[in-house]
């Protein structure tokens, strides 16, 4: 207790210090191995090569009653020895030149330990017999020329890694914090007056103090070695996709071979698996629930990561092979919408209603149209609609089209989609009183057709707008004669797709509504309506056949939150109007761009 409070006072003051301390335990050190090598000079390593150089298990030690332990045991006791030498990344912040010191500190740490470690090994084997290298936990301090300075070094060594490991281990813990990665964030990322990391510190004592207290630190070791491991594992597996992603940003000074993070990745998860496999199934699925923790922060750092550069190569790559495939993929269609918008209030009144047509894995592109302003607040307004939909689930994107002309901004932005990887395929026109339906929309949905891009003109009850939206109908016309059921079935894919989305994410109901004028044709009619939902497969789906009038019939039609009607190039204003008078609803207008199929 009194050696860990020392140790934490010197770290507590600050870095510095700490640094300066250092500097000490290293001559003590020094002095340690002069000792050793002292002896070696004056005759102790009396074995010879060929009884100490071998290969074999390890007979185990006096607490276990020499029952024997298996390589990779010592290997996970002995790999915390080595981990110190990523000390210095964990100080970066108070180098001078991180970008340097830090691999040039690294690479001189990891030879300079390796001599190290193996001159002793090699200097014990042939000092010491088998069963004092088991049973004598002094041996090293009773074969050394000077015994005292050994038991200094040993403790100097100790008080060093403790140190080092406070200091580290609490501007991790403050990086953290500042970057908003834990909760408590803004209390960890406190600072003292001089800069020092108080309250990361305070922290990271308590856990270490917690740690003393289980007293066996063997028991102990094999997991900080398995944490280690995952950690080298992840720094592998990132530099494995920057050398393969072939991204102009990785340009690394200290260039490695393409097989050497292999090497690293695929030992690091062996080693961890052959120590503990349970414990390193839990340290990877602890991996995935704090990228799945991060991922949802919405962190903001000064800096990218791996991530976007993995997710736009890889949809870059998905998009150029999805561009080269002849065949249209209509099994994998969804609604991509490209919602033109200038008046942001008739955006806003419709946001729920795009959002259950698009969710949840089509998208909603916002055009907004204007004339130039310096005063112009559109931009922002659908910034702020944008993040709404991405935060209630629908991916959504915007971009503002300075122009005086309302239809031409609209049709200039469809025509130079066409050459976009991933493009609209709907047009989503909402119909409202102050719209010019003859010069403005009807030219938008006459250039959408020749784009062949799917049109869904909405017009709104003034009164009733979705109601309950609990039922929806849709109107199939009038096969005449032709009730056969092919693969093209007209005009109706994307009718009954939007139907079928909305009855997902409304819970509602569909009912599929035909009125034709020859009464013999009616038993034909129902047929078809019933192999459409057969091969549609739109179970619990409600089907309607009537003989008459059109236009009388949707006035007396049983009632919808939503009448879906399909239409034409010319469709006219007129029609359009006296539909939502008639049905005494909302009404949706859909012109398929031929993509799409329902049957698919």
């Amino acid at each position: 207790v009194l050696v860990f409070g020392i140790l934490f006072g010197i770290a507590y003051v600050s870095a510095n210090l700490a640094i300066k301390t250092q500097f000490i335990i290293m001559g003590v050190i020094v002095l340690s191995f002069i000792s050793i090598i002292w002896a070696a000079y004056e005759g102790s390593m009396f074995q010879a090569n060929e009884d100490v150089l071998r290969f074999g298990s390890f007979k185990g030690s006096v607490e276990n009653n020499f029952s024997g332990s298996n390589f990779w045991i010592v290997f996970a006791v002995f790999f915390p020895a080595a981990t110190g030498i990523m000390a210095g990344a964990n100080m970066s912040g108070e180098l001078k030149d991180p970008k340097k010191s830090i691999p040039v500190g690294t690479l001189w740490a990891i030879g300079v330990s390796f001599v190290i470690y193996m001159a002793l090994a090699y200097w014990l084997s042939r000092s010491a017999t088998e069963a004092e290298l088991i049973t004598d936990y002094y041996v090293i301090v009773e074969k050394a020329a000077f015994g005292p300075l050994i038991i200094a070094g040993i403790l100097g060594a100790t008080f060093s890694s403790a140190l080092a490991s406070i200091v580290g281990s609490s501007r991790i813990l403050f990086a953290m914090g500042e970057h908003k990665v834990l909760p408590y964030s803004k209390f960890i990322a406190g600072q003292s007056a001089n800069g020092q990391p108080r309250n990361a510190m305070i922290i990271t004592g308590i856990l270490i103090f917690a740690t003393m207290l289980l007293r066996n630190i063997n028991a102990i070791a094999p997991l900080v070695t398995l944490f280690f491991l995952i950690t080298y594992a992840m720094i592998n597996i990132v530099v494995i996709i920057e050398q393969n992603l072939g991204l102009i940003s990785y340009r690394p000074v200290f260039k490695i071979h393409r097989w050497v993070p292999w090497i690293g990745l695929i030992s690091s998860v062996f080693a961890m698996f052959i120590i503990n496999p349970t414990v390193s199934l839990l340290s990877v699925l602890i991996v995935f629930v704090v990228y799945w923790y991060l991922s949802r922060q919405n962190l903001e750092t000064p800096f990218e990561d791996v991530r976007s550069g993995l997710f736009v190569s890889f949809a870059e790559w998905a998009a150029k092979h999805t561009w080269g495939m002849k065949k249209m993929q209509q099994r994998a269609w969804k609604p991509n919408l490209m919602v033109p918008v200038r008046d942001i209030n008739g955006a806003k009144g419709i946001f729920e209603f795009l959002r259950n047509i698009a969710k949840p894995k089509g998208s909603i592109k916002l055009l907004g149209i204007e004339p130039f302003s310096e005063k112009s607040t559109l931009a922002r307004q659908l910034a702020h609609l944008s993040e709404s939909f991405r935060t209630k689930g629908v991916f959504s994107s915007w971009t503002v089209i300075h122009t005086e002309e309302f239809t031409k901004g609209i049709n200039y932005a469809s025509q130079a989609l066409q050459g976009a990887f991933f493009k609209p395929n709907v047009v989503f026109l909402n119909l409202q009183e102050h719209d010019d339906y003859e010069k403005e929309v009807r030219p938008i949905i006459k250039e959408s057709i020749r784009l062949e891009t799917g049109v869904l003109l909405y017009v709104a009850h003034p009164t009733a707008l979705l109601g309950e939206r609990n039922m929806i109908n849709v109107w199939i016309s009038d096969r005449q004669d032709n009730w056969n059921l092919g693969w093209d079935i007209g005009n109706l894919d994307l009718s009954l797709l939007i139907a079928y989305k909305l009855k997902t994410n409304w819970k509602a109901q569909i009912r599929l509504i035909t009125v034709i004028n020859d009464p013999k044709e009616e038993e034909n009619a129902k047929n078809f309506l019933d192999s459409l939902i057969n091969l549609a497969r739109l179970p619990l789906t409600k089907t309607e056949v009537f003989v008459g009038d059109f236009k009388s019939i949707a006035e007396n039609a049983p009632t919808a939150d939503l009448n879906i009607f399909g239409m034409e190039e010319n469709l006219s204003f007129r029609f359009v109007k006296e539909m939502v008078y008639k049905t005494n609803s909302s009404c949706l207008f859909v012109k398929d761009s031929g993509h799409e199929s329902i049957l698919a």
